[in-house]
């Protein structure tokens, strides 16, 4: 079977519906952030050989090589998350009726666990790049698709957001301390500011519509 993210838009749709435990969340996230990759890439390409932006002619071509190797990057994520999550479900689907097999079960979830956290977190700190990326758009993309980089910069923000739920819920059943304050520790520095920058954004576009 094909993977996913080369099957129609409805086929993912239909699957996230399902009661099928993948894609989930995890997927929608890498989903918003691939989206608002996308999207900038859109501005760059809708800006790039216009003259009345020849100025910014070189950041836009920059901007669209950073856009498209995130947008790849995040796509990946998508299944990645769905991957992670199986190995998740197939450790919870240990025997566990001896003592031996109860031990060797809980160390099989706690190791893929901290997969299942790594992946949120690649995504969250991806996300927190396409919002990078959208407020360059917002402030020298073309004006025609400038409500674009604001949607990009909205998805961008959704996508972390989610991610990052994501990552505490992973965390919380993970009983290695050192690990989980390592991790929420980063996920925190990728959060930090995140709000108050999305918005400064959105404003920023809306003046310009």
């Amino acid at each position: 079977m094909s993977e996913l993210k080369d099957q129609p838009v409805q086929t993912f749709l239909n699957e996230l519906a399902s009661k099928a435990a993948t894609p989930g969340g995890g997927s929608a996230a890498a989903l918003m952030g691939a989206q608002a990759a996308a999207l900038v890439s859109m501005v760059c390409n809708l800006t790039i050989g216009k003259p009345k932006y020849a100025e910014v002619e070189a950041d836009m071509q920059d901007l669209l090589e950073k856009s498209e190797v995130l947008r790849e990057k995040l796509t990946a994520l998508i299944k990645a998350d769905m991957d992670v999550f199986d190995r998740v479900m197939s450790a919870y689907g240990l025997p566990k009726e001896t003592d031996a097999e109860k031990t060797n079960r809980s160390a099989a979830i706690q190791l893929v666990l901290q997969d299942a956290t790594e992946v949120p977190l690649a995504c969250a700190r991806a996300c927190k790049e396409a919002i990078e990326l959208s407020k360059i758009a917002a402030e020298k993309g073309s004006l025609g698709v400038i409500s674009d980089a604001g949607v990009a910069v909205m998805a961008a923000y959704g996508g972390l957001k989610s991610a990052a739920l994501n990552v505490y819920i992973n965390t919380n059943s993970l009983k290695d301390p050192l690990f989980v304050a390592q991790k929420l520790a980063e996920l925190e520095i990728i959060l930090a500011d995140t709000d108050k920058t999305v918005e400064d954004i959105y404003q920023r576009v809306k003046t310009k519509l």
